[in-house]
C-alpha cells in the first residue's frame, strides 16, 4: 500500500510540474510574442516616420532606421544575457545599481549634450546614451529590494520613509535638472504602484501620493512652457499653432488614417507636419498608415503583455520577485499608456517614448532587459 501511495504521489507531483511548466511557457510566449511584434511594427513605422527627417539631416533616408536596427541587435544581445541571470541576484546588486544610476545622472548634469532645450544624453565617441532609461530599471530594482526587506518594519516610520524619500528625491532632483518631467512622473507612478502592491499601509500611500501630486503640479507651474504643454490637451485647438500644435497634428494624422489607414509608407504627417514623429509620436504614424485597426492592434499587444506580466508577478516565488515583476511591467505598461494618451489627446504630452517602438537605442535596450528579467521570474516560478 505504501509503494502504491508513493507511486501515486510521484505521478501527481509530475503532473503538477508538467502543468506548471506549461503555464510558464504560455506566460513567456504571451510576453515575448507581443514584444517581438511591437518591435517589428515599430521598425516599419520608424522607416516611414524618419525617412524625410533623415534625408534632410543626414542625406540618407535610412539613417535613423539603420541606427534603430543596431539598437534592436544590441537589445537582443542584452536580453540574451539578462535572461540567464537569476532574478534574486538583483537584490544583492540593487544598491550598486542605484548608486551607478545616480552617478550617471550626475554625469549628464555635468557633461550631457543639450538637444531641444534638454540635457539628457551623454556622447562617448559615436555612441549616444540616455542614462535616464537605465535609471528607471535601477530604481525599480532598488525599490523592490527595499520594500521586500522592510515588510515587517512598517511601524518604524523613520527607518522606511527617510531612505525612501532621500533615494527617490535624489533621482527626482537630478531628472528635473535635465529637465524631464515626463520621466519623473513615470518613476513616481511606478513607485506608487509598487507601494500599493507591498505591505505599506494604505494611508501612507495616499498621503505620499497627495504630496507628490502637489509637487508635480508645482514643478509644472514653475515653467510656463511646461504648464502650457500639460494643459494644452484640454483644448489643443485653442492654441493650435503654438502649445497645441503637436497634439493637433497628431490628431490630424490619426484622423487621416480612418479605419484601415492611408497605406504603409504613405504618411503625410512625416513631411515635417508632425514634430518628433519617429520618437514621441510613432503611434500617430501607425494610426495614420494602418488606421484605427492598426492602432487597436498595437494597444491590444500592450494589453496582452501587461496581463502576462501581472500573472508572472502573481506566480513569483518570493516577495522580491513579485515586487520586481510588478515594477517592471508597470513601467512598460504605464509608459505605453502615457505615450498613447498624449498622442490621442487623452493625456498631456510628456515627451516619453513608446516602449519597443519609438526611436532610441537606450530605451529599447532597457526595455528588453526588463522583459528578460520578467521571463526569468516566470521561469523561476516553475518550481514553486
Amino acid at each position: 500500500m505504501t509503494a502504491v501511495t508513493s507511486i501515486t504521489a510521484a505521478r501527481r507531483a509530475a503532473r503538477t510540474r508538467s502543468a506548471q511548466s506549461a503555464t510558464t511557457t504560455r506566460l513567456s510566449v504571451f510576453m515575448l510574442v507581443p514584444v517581438a511584434l511591437l518591435i517589428i511594427i515599430g521598425l516599419g513605422a520608424l522607416l516611414s516616420a524618419s525617412s524625410v527627417l533623415a534625408l534632410r539631416e543626414a542625406d540618407d533616408s535610412l539613417f535613423y532606421f539603420r541606427r534603430q536596427l543596431m539598437g534592436v541587435g544590441l537589445g537582443i544581445a542584452v536580453f540574451g544575457v539578462f535572461i540567464r541571470i537569476p532574478y534574486r541576484m538583483y537584490a544583492k546588486a540593487a544598491m550598486p545599481m542605484f548608486v551607478a544610476g545616480i552617478g550617471a545622472l550626475v554625469a549628464v548634469a555635468m557633461f550631457g549634450v543639450v538637444r531641444g532645450g534638454a540635457r539628457r544624453w551623454i556622447e562617448v565617441g559615436p555612441i549616444t546614451l540616455q542614462p535616464s532609461e537605465f535609471v528607471k530599471f535601477a530604481v525599480i530594482v532598488f525599490l523592490a529590494m527595499m520594500l521586500s526587506k522592510r515588510e515587517h518594519s512598517w511601524a518604524k516610520v523613520g527607518q522606511f520613509l527617510g531612505p525612501l524619500a532621500l533615494s527617490l528625491g535624489s533621482v527626482g532632483l537630478l531628472v528635473m535638472l535635465q529637465p524631464d518631467l515626463g520621466t519623473l512622473m513615470l518613476i513616481g507612478a511606478v513607485a506608487f504602484t509598487m507601494l500599493a502592491a507591498s505591505a505599506v499601509p494604505l494611508h501612507w500611500i495616499l498621503g505620499a501620493a497627495t504630496m507628490s501630486a502637489g509637487l508635480g503640479i508645482a514643478l509644472a507651474a514653475l515653467e510656463p512652457y511646461r504648464w502650457r504643454r500639460i494643459t494644452a490637451f484640454l483644448d489643443p485647438f485653442a492654441d493650435e499653432l503654438n502649445s497645441g500644435f503637436q497634439t493637433v497634428q497628431s490628431l490630424v494624422a490619426l484622423g487621416s488614417g480612418g479605419m484601415f489607414g492611408v497605406g504603409l509608407g504613405l504618411s503625410r504627417a512625416r513631411w515635417s507636419f508632425l514634430p518628433n514623429a519617429h520618437t514621441d509620436f510613432i503611434f500617430s504614424i501607425v494610426g495614420e498608415e494602418t488606421g484605427f485597426a492598426g492602432g487597436l492592434v498595437v494597444i491590444g499587444l500592450f494589453a496582452v503583455f501587461t496581463v502576462a506580466g501581472v500573472l508572472v508577478a502573481m506566480r513569483a516565488k518570493d516577495r522580491f520577485g513579485r515586487l520586481l515583476a510588478i515594477g517592471l511591467v508597470s513601467w512598460l505598461s504605464l509608459q505605453a499608456i502615457i505615450n498613447i494618451g498624449g498622442a490621442t489627446a487623452v493625456l498631456p504630452i510628456t515627451g516619453i517614448p513608446l516602449p519597443f517602438m519609438s526611436f532610441g537605442s537606450s530605451a529599447l535596450i532597457a526595455n528588453l532587459a526588463a522583459v528578460a528579467v520578467l521571463v526569468n521570474i516566470a521561469v523561476s516560478s516553475r518550481s514553486r
